[in-house]
C-alpha cells in the first residue's frame, strides 16, 4: 500500500472534483461528444517502465512470439492427455511474463531485459520437456514457479512455491502448507514476480513444509480476483502435491499483512493458524478521513465486505499471532483488531519488536516461527465443539460445520454461536439469521447414529436429520414469522438472496463472467458512444488491475453453455442489446424510451443509464450485470484500503458526466435490493 495516500487524499479528491464540475461545465454538443468525455480514464497500473530499445524490443518480442508457436503446437500435440495439457500453464507463465512486459511497458530497470531473456530459456526449456511428455520441474525441491487457468476469465496466473528437498525421497507424505502473502509493488509485473519466486526464498520457510507464494494478481490486498487467486493457487498446489488440508497456515506483512487480516477472519476455520504482519484491517480509521470526505452512505456500508473488525469474532475459530515493529504506523491494524476482539472476549497474541519500523525483527520473527511451528504440529479440528459465525454477507458464510444460507438484511451484524453439547444435543444461538445448514462429512460426525439429535435453535427444541452410516451429517433449518422449524431443502417462491447470488456488483467479478457487447442501434446516439466507452475503459481496467483479458461476445453469438457457465455483463439499453431486451421485463426496473423507475427513483431515459446486479432470468444460478465493470478502478493506484465497493447492488448514472463508480457528481441514485430482490429505499 502506498504510504504517501494519507498525505495526498484531500488534493486528490479536490482535483477529482475539479475534473468532474469542469466537464460537466464546457459547452458541448450531447449528440456529438467525444467518447474521452464519457468516463473517468483510471491512472495505469502496473506503472509505465523505461523505454525499451528498439533492437531489444524486437529481439524479445521476435523470441517471443516464436516461444507463443511453440505452445501453441503443446496444446495440438497433447490435446487428447488431459495430464500433459494441464502442465501447459506452466510454460505459459512465462510467455506471460514476456508478451506482456513488453505490451504494457513493464520493464523498470536495464537489467530486466537480461532477467526475460532468462525467463524466455526457462519456458523454452519447459516447453521442450514438455513436447517429450516429461515435467521434471514437478517434481523438483527448492523453488518453483508454477502457473493455473483461472476460472474467472480463462487467464493465466503465475505463483511460486518453497518445496522441502524431503520432498524428492519422500514425494507422497502429506505436509504442511504455508501461505505467504507479498506486500504492495506498484512495479510488480508477471516478470518481476517470477523472478523473485525463482531467487527469493521468502520471509518464512518452515522445515519439511511447502510455502506457497499467489501473485494475487498483482496488487489489490488479496481481494476480489485476488482473494479467489489465494483460493485456486491452493487448489492447484493440494491437487499436484501431497498437502495435508488440516494443516494450512496464512502469513503476509505490509499489504499482504491487510490480505492475511481479511482472509484469516473471512475463512477463519479453515486455517491451522495466521500470522498478519502490519497491514490495515478496515477503511475508516486507517484512511483517517474527516466528515467532508466521507463518502455516500452505501459505500461505507460496503466497508462490511473486507474490513476484517466486522468479521473479528470469527478468530475464535482458528488461532492468531499478530506483529508489529514498534515504530511502525501500521501497527494500527493489530491494535484496532485488539479492540474488536476484546468486544468478542478475545485477547489477540500481538507479538511487537522492538524499536522496529515497517519490517520485522529477528527476534520476533523467532518468536512467532516458534509459536506457529507449534500450532501446526497438532493440527486442527475439523468439528470443534464450539463454532462462532460472523458475517455481514452470504459471500462469507461458513466457519467450520456451521454454515447459513440466508440472512434477514444483508449488511447488518449476522451471527450463530453453536456448540455440541456431548453426542446428542446442538445448542445455538443466532443474530439477522434465516436459513441454516449444520453440515459435518464423512467420518467426522461425533453425534450418535442411530438417534435424531435434539438441536436447540434460539431456544426453540427441534429434531436434526439422523446420522448416516459413514459418519456424515446434515441437517436444514428455515426461520417463518420468528420461528425456525427443520426442513429436508430449502424451497422458495420467487427470488430470494442466497450464497454467491446476494451482491453487490463487484461480486459478479469473482467468478466466471463474460461481456456481452451490443450489435444493435442504441436508444439515442449518445447511449451507444457512452456503454461503448465504459466496456472498453472496464476491459483495459481489468487486464491492468487484475491481469487477464475478459471474454467479449456480442449479444447475437451468446451461447447456452456460456449462459450456463458465467455471469453475463450486458452492455448498452434494450434497443442495443438482444439479451437486455429477452429478460428488461423481469428486472425490477421500468425503462422505456421516456424514463428509468428503479425503486423510489426515476430519471430521463436519454440521460441517465442503470447500473446494477441481478439473479439472471435465464439462469438464477448467475447474476446478470448492466453496464458495469468492477467498481473500484479509479483508484487501484492509491491505497489498498480504498479499493472496496464503490456501488451497491444498483445505481443510475448521468451520462453527461464523465463517469466514475466513486464520484457521486455522476451518480443519481445508488441502492441495494433488499432479500427478496426487491429495491430498497435509495441513498
Amino acid at each position: 500500500m502506498t504510504k504517501q495516500f494519507l498525505f495526498s487524499l484531500a488534493s486528490r479528491l479536490s482535483l477529482l472534483v475539479t475534473l468532474v464540475f469542469s466537464s460537466s461545465a464546457s459547452s458541448f454538443d450531447k449528440d456529438e461528444q467525444d467518447s474521452s468525455d464519457l468516463v473517468e480514464k483510471s491512472p495505469l497500473v502496473p506503472l509505465v517502465g523505461i523505454n525499451i530499445p528498439e533492437n531489444i524490443y524486437r529481439s524479445l518480442e521476435q523470441k517471443s512470439e516464436i516461444f507463443g508457436k511453440k505452445i501453441d503446437q503443446l496444446r495440438i500435440q497433447h490435446k487428447k492427455n488431459p495430464a500433459l495439457l494441464k502442465l501447459i500453464p506452466d510454460v505459459q507463465v512465462f510467455h506471460k511474463a514476456i508478451d506482456w512486459g513488453l505490451r504494457h511497458k513493464n520493464f523498470y530497470e536495464v537489467h530486466e531485459f537480461k532477467i526475460a531473456e532468462n525467463l524466455l530459456q526457462e519456458g523454452n526449456t519447459r516447453a521442450t520437456q514438455l513436447s517429450k511428455g516429461k515435467s521434471p520441474w514437478t517434481r523438483k525441491s527448492g523453488l518453483v514457479v508454477r502457473g493455473y487457468i483461472s476460472k474467472i476469465d480463462n487467464s493465466i496466473q503465475p505463483y511460486g512455491l518453497v518445496i522441502p528437498q524431503s520432498q524428492t525421497t519422500d514425494p507422497w507424505r502429506k505436509r504442511r502448507l504455508d501461505i505467504w502473502l507479498h506486500g504492495r509493488d506498484d512495479k510488480l509485473s508477471e516478470l518481476k514476480f517470477i523472478h523473485q519466486r525463482q531467487n527469493d526464498m521468502g520471509e518464512f520457510t518452515p522445515v519439511d513444509s511447502i510455502v506457497l507464494h499467489p501473485y494475487g494478481r498483482f496488487c489489490n490486498a488479496f481481494k476480489f480476483a485476488g482473494e479467489i487467486d489465494v483460493i485456486e493457487a491452493i487448489k492447484h498446489v493440494s491437487e499436484n502435491y501431497p498437502v495435508d488440508k488440516e494443516r494450512l497456515s496464512i502469513r503476509g506483512f505490509s499489504m499482504g499483512g491487510a490480505g492475511c487480516w481479511h482472509l484469516a477472519t473471512h475463512y477463519a476455520s479453515n486455517w491451522i493458524a495466521a500470522a498478519p504482519g502490519a497491514g490495515f484491517a478496515e477503511s475508516l480509521k486507517y484512511l483517517n478521513l474527516s466528515d467532508k470526505e466521507l463518502p455516500p452512505q452505501y459505500e461505507r456500508k460496503l466497508w462490511g465486505l473486507y474490513d476484517a473488525t466486522a468479521y473479528a469474532g470469527n478468530l475464535f475459530n482458528t488461532s492468531t499471532i499478530a506483529y508489529s515493529g514498534e515504530h511502525d504506523k501500521q501497527i494500527q491494524a493489530a491494535q484496532i483488531m485488539e479492540k474488536f476482539l476484546l468486544k468478542e472476549d478475545l485477547t489477540l497474541q500481538h507479538i511487537i519488536g522492538p524499536k522496529t519500523v515497517h519490517k520485522y525483527h529477528s527476534a520476533s520473527k523467532a518468536e512467532i516461527n516458534e509459536r506457529i511451528n507449534s500450532i501446526v504440529t497438532k493440527g486442527r479440528n475439523r468439528i470443534p465443539s464450539a463454532v462462532r459465525l460472523i458475517t455481514r454477507t452470504l459471500r462469507y458464510n461458513r466457519q467450520s460445520w456451521v454454515q447459513v444460507d440466508g440472512i434477514q438484511e444483508h449488511w447488518m451484524p449476522s451471527r450463530v454461536e453453536a456448540g455440541l453439547i456431548g453426542n446428542k444435543h446442538i445448542e445455538i444461538s443466532t443474530i439477522n439469521i434465516s436459513r441454516i445448514i449444520l453440515s459435518m462429512p464423512s467420518g467426522t460426525c461425533p453425534l450418535k447414529p442411530n438417534v435424531n439429535p435434539t438441536i436447540i435453535l434460539d431456544g426453540q427444541k427441534l429434531k436434526g436429520e439422523r446420522v448416516h452410516t459413514d459418519r456424515s451429517w446434515k441437517s436444514r433449518f428455515i426461520k417463518t414469522y420468528g420461528k425456525w422449524r427443520s426442513v429436508r431443502n430449502f424451497e422458495f417462491i420467487g427470488l430470494v438472496k442466497r450464497p454467491k447470488i446476494q451482491g453487490p456488483i463487484d461480486d459478479a467479478f469473482m467468478d466466471s463472467f463474460v461481456n456481452v457487447k451490443p450489435t444493435g442501434k442504441a436508444m439515442t446516439e449518445h447511449i451507444g458512444k457512452w456503454t461503448a466507452a465504459q466496456l472498453d475503459q472496464a476491459l483495459l481496467d481489468w487486464e491492468m488491475q487484475f491481469r487477464g483479458k475478459p471474454k467479449v461476445v456480442k449479444d447475437i453469438d451468446l451461447s447456452a453453455n456460456e449462459i450456463e457457465s458465467n455471469n453475463l455483463i450486458l452492455w448498452g439499453d434494450f434497443k442495443s442489446n438482444s439479451i437486455i431486451a429477452k429478460i428488461i421485463n423481469q428486472l425490477p426496473l421500468i425503462w422505456n424510451h421516456e424514463s428509468i423507475k428503479l425503486g423510489q427513483t426515476k430519471a430521463p431515459s436519454n440521460t441517465h443509464i442503470p447500473i446494477l446486479i441481478y439473479p439472471n432470468p435465464l439462469n438464477q444460478r448467475k447474476y446478470i450485470v448492466l453496464n458495469s465493470g468492477f467498481t473500484f478502478s479509479r483508484f487501484g493506484h492509491m491505497s489498498n484500503a480504498t479499493q472496496t465497493p464503490k456501488l451497491p447492488d444498483w445505481a443510475l448514472a448521468d451520462m453527461f458526466k464523465p463517469y466514475n463508480a466513486g464520484n457521486s457528481e455522476c451518480i443519481k441514485a445508488a441502492g441495494f435490493f433488499d432479500e427478496q430482490w426487491q429495491p430498497k429505499l435509495t441513498h
